[in-house]
């Protein structure tokens, strides 16, 4: 019988191992929906928590999850792909890949175009290139973790608080408006 945690430390080992910024994304992505699902369960278990407020808390909380997922994930992703970009075509670069491509007038004038690839010019020479992905790795991660911080902590906060305050006023309206409906029906003077 094969042990179901070694298994998954295999699965994360094979498809993380050659990169990091990957499994930040990634582990970020779980952590944010694990926290979200404890969140909503917190919520619909309490028993403290009127069934009226449950109504109101759940799909805000519903809400602040698919927003702090999403934007976390679009931002780092993205991000990661543009300093993955950057690097690929060599507009950053380490300081012995950017000599390296300096030197030759050809190389020098592609540097930056979107379709010129580093990893290609450099497969003939093992030490710059092994110097470009271990550049590349620590740009995509910084790149990552910044992002992933910005996300979390000023742009997620201010799109939920944006959305809270509508669904907010939502709820309002709607509960005066079933409360003045409620009154009419009973002929009660508001």
């Amino acid at each position: 019988m094969s042990n179901p945690f070694q298994s998954v430390l295999t699965w994360i080992s094979r498809n993380f191992s050659n990169d990091a910024s990957k499994m930040l994304i990634w582990t970020g992505v779980a952590g944010w929906t694990i926290s979200s699902i404890a969140q909503i369960g917190a919520i619909l278990l309490n028993p403290k928590i009127s069934n009226e407020k449950k109504s109101f808390l759940v799909p805000q909380e519903l809400a602040d999850a698919a927003v702090n997922i999403g934007a976390f994930f679009l931002i780092t992703q993205c991000s990661k792909r543009l300093m993955t970009k950057m690097c690929k075509t060599g507009k950053i670069a380490s300081k012995n890949v950017k000599e390296f491509l300096n030197k030759s007038p050809e190389l020098k004038t592609k540097i930056g175009k979107i379709d010129f690839d580093v990893e290609k010019v450099l497969q003939k020479n093992n030490d710059l290139l092994k110097d470009y992905e271990t550049y590349k790795s620590f740009a995509t991660t910084f790149t990552t973790v910044g992002a992933g911080i910005v996300s979390s902590n000023i742009i997620t906060p201010i799109i939920r608080n944006n959305m809270a305050a509508d669904m907010q006023k939502n709820y309002i309206q709607n509960k005066q408006t079933y409360t003045q409906q409620t009154y009419k029906s009973q002929g009660l003077r508001i």
